[in-house]
């Protein structure tokens, strides 16, 4: 009887222990990483990837002028999407692959440049919740009224501390590249913000698509801001919230 009792509070054991490895061990996330059309510091931009925890990448890189990658690399098939690129254009068969993604609930996170992509696509400025307009369709331009400035130090403030994409983040200053003249949603909920007099605002927010969560943040033009934590930490609980676990 001592024998019995004894196996069983170790098969009661092994099993508590299961149960407790699979609580506090989430299923690795997959990450579908867009890039191409613009050019940007590849090796220290992936090293923001794989310094995050609970994750599996695969790079998808757009070829030509058009959202290939949309196409070759089935985005509805993943977990969550980021997008680092610029496409000049979308054909209509990459715009239909793109959206089944909301569809499906695969989580989207917009960083940087993304808010210039696909000038002629309406639909992808609502997506992400907002646009960065070319000046007469013509890229590089920089005037009062929309701009860019490299290698600016920028305060950034935590505008909802509560919000699981800035959890843990205070406010913190990065050397970025600022945006001004850009378009915001009137949907968008802002979680980051600015004190500096040039840049646009905001600089973070969320909204939703169909079934799915979406990102965008404007932070993340060279190594700088790579390598800055505050960042490396946006970057990593953006894409496990976009999730939806």
């Amino acid at each position: 009887m001592k024998r019995c009792t004894s196996r069983l509070g170790i098969c009661a054991a092994l099993v508590l222990c299961a149960v407790t490895a699979g609580a506090v061990a989430p299923a690795t996330l997959r990450v579908l990483l867009i890039t191409g059309g613009h050019d940007f510091e590849a090796e220290p931009f992936l090293e923001v990837f794989r310094a995050a925890s609970g994750i599996t990448v695969t790079h998808a890189r757009h070829e030509g002028t058009t959202a290939t990658a949309y196409e070759r690399a089935n985005p509805a098939s993943y977990d969550v999407v980021v997008l680092y690129d610029m496409p000049k254009d979308v054909t209509p068969s990459q715009q239909a692959s793109f959206v089944e993604i909301f569809r499906r609930g695969t989580g989207l996170v917009a960083l940087h440049h993304a808010i210039v992509s696909a000038q002629g696509w309406a639909d992808y400025e609502r997506i992400i919740g907002g646009r960065y307009p070319e000046a007469a369709g013509k890229s590089g331009v920089v005037t009062a009224e929309v701009g860019y400035a490299h290698g600016v130090d920028v305060p950034v403030t935590v505008a909802v501390r509560n919000h699981p994409v800035a959890a843990g983040v205070g406010d913190f200053t990065i050397r970025d590249e600022i945006y001004w003249g850009f378009r915001v949603g009137a949907d968008v909920t802002p979680l980051l913000t600015t004190t500096h007099p040039k840049s646009g605002k905001p600089l973070g927010w969320v909204r939703t698509e169909g079934r799915s969560r979406v990102v965008y943040l404007q932070l993340g033009h060279d190594r700088f801001a790579y390598e800055n934590a505050n960042f490396r930490q946006l970057v990593a609980q953006s894409i496990r919230w976009a999730s939806g676990r």
